[in-house]
């Protein structure tokens, strides 16, 4: 089991031993690495980590060999400052893929996507289109806002000095997500706290706070260049098997996302909640994990 896990977070919550990757720039990105058979990869988005894929993970490793990240700066992989790593899109997409290449997999992934995940595990994915088996795309996006969708306030709110106070001195991003995220069933008190475990500190907190502020706006924007790219090469990968398991009551990536996935992915199979929230794999675990389970091992 992990030794090094944050307060709060028990063997029990996360019974996994995880890895460490060595980055280039000499950063630890960690990882789950269990089972084997096809490799299945799991992307979280933000402010969740490999925690948000647990039980799906355990779900899977009899079957399947299961790979989870934390992006730098999140989970339990280190946490640098501005000056030692540039939390931008961009760097996402090259630390996915620097894993993905250290582990000399031989067989097409499964790509599972959820959060900002879908646009980090997307964009790579459209690199290489060639590893890619198949699709699981949980409450996320791999484009700009679609039609109708307004960019949400309390996503602006985090952008404003105000905002970057209340993230990195009160966990209010972290903390306000697990009780907003889960719409059927309120989350644990438990639960909640262990989401928001490893950002216990203004400078753990700092992927977070990156993490919205990279959200593309205006071409001018860092991430704008790869989030472009990456909607105009989302049609390599139409031919492919998906699966969309979708909670309605995402404030965030909500029925304009869901109806953007749908127009560019027609043959998809859709499955949507509409009792339930943003953390779907919570929310809707007795219909979603059992859903995922069956499409990738079909």
């Amino acid at each position: 089991m992990n030794n090094n896990l944050p307060a709060g977070v028990t063997p029990e919550m996360y019974p996994f031993a995880g890895k460490y990757f060595l980055q280039k720039n000499g950063l630890r990105l960690h990882y789950l690495d269990e089972g084997a058979g096809k490799p299945v990869v799991m992307v979280h988005g933000n402010p969740s980590w490999s925690f948000y894929y647990r039980n799906l993970a355990l779900a899977l490793k009899d079957s399947r060999r299961v790979i989870v990240p934390d992006h730098i700066g999140c989970g339990l992989s280190d946490k640098p400052g501005d000056d030692r790593y540039d939390y931008t899109l961009a760097s996402r997409v090259d630390d996915l893929e620097a894993l993905i290449d250290s582990l000399n997999l031989t067989e097409k992934i499964t790509l599972v996507v959820h959060d900002w995940g879908g646009m980090i595990g997307l964009a790579a994915a459209v690199r290489r289109p060639e590893r890619i088996e198949k699709i699981v795309v949980l409450n996320t996006g791999a484009f700009f806002l679609p039609g109708g969708k307004s960019f949400p306030a309390a996503l602006r709110l985090v952008r404003t000095p105000l905002g970057a106070l209340l993230v990195r001195g009160f966990n209010a991003f972290a903390r306000g997500a697990a009780w907003i995220g889960c719409k059927r069933r309120r989350m644990p008190v438990a639960l909640r706290a262990a989401y928001a475990a490893p950002y216990d500190s203004w400078a753990n907190r700092i992927a977070t706070l990156r993490f919205v502020q990279d959200i593309p706006l205006t071409p001018g924007d860092k991430a704008y260049r790869v989030v472009d790219e990456t909607q105009a090469k989302l049609g390599s990968l139409a031919g492919l098997p998906m699966l969309i398991c979708w909670g309605l009551r995402d404030f965030v990536f909500d029925r304009h996302f869901l109806a953007e996935w749908q127009r560019r992915f027609p043959g998809a199979a859709v499955h949507s909640f509409p009792d339930c929230g943003h953390y779907i794999l919570e929310d809707a675990a007795g219909e979603v994990i059992p859903l995922v389970k069956d499409f990738i091992t079909a």
